[in-house]
C-alpha cells in the first residue's frame, strides 16, 4: 500500500518551519531529506526515520519497522501530531546523518 496524499501533506506541513526540508517521491513512497541528508521517509502512511543515537535518545522505546522488503530496521516515529517535537527530531538527527555521496563525474 502506498502512502496517501494527504498523509503526505500532513506531514509537509508539521515540518514547515524547518528550512531545506524535502520530500522526494521514490516508487510510490516518499524519502525526507533535512539539509540535503536523508533522515527518513514516509512508507504506508508512516513515517519512520533512521535508527541514529540522536532519534533513539529522543525516542526510547520506539518501535523499529521495515519500510519495505530487504530494508534496514528504521524507527517509528508515533508523535507526529507534535510539530515542536518533529523539528527538533530532525535538527538532533542532522549531525549524524551521513552526507549525501557525491555523484562520479561521467565517463567520457
Amino acid at each position: 500500500m502506498a502512502s496517501t496524499k494527504a498523509y503526505l501533506d500532513y506531514i509537509s506541513e508539521q515540518l514547515a518551519g524547518l528550512d531545506d526540508v524535502r520530500i522526494r517521491p521514490m516508487m510510490g513512497e516518499y524519502l525526507l531529506y533535512y539539509r540535503d541528508r536523508l533522515a527518513g521517509g514516509i512508507y504506508d502512511d508512516r513515517l519512520l526515520v533512521k535508527p541514529v543515537p540522536a532519534a533513539l535518545k529522543m525516542m526510547p522505546g520506539a518501535p523499529k519497522e521495515i519500510p519495505y522488503e530487504g530494508a534496514k530496521e528504521m524507527l517509528l516515529v508515533k508523535e507526529v501530531d507534535n510539530r515542536e517535537f518533529l523539528c527538533e527530531l530532525l535538527q538532533a538527527m542532522w549531525p549524524e546523518l551521513p552526507e549525501r555521496k557525491k555523484k562520479k563525474p561521467a565517463r567520457k
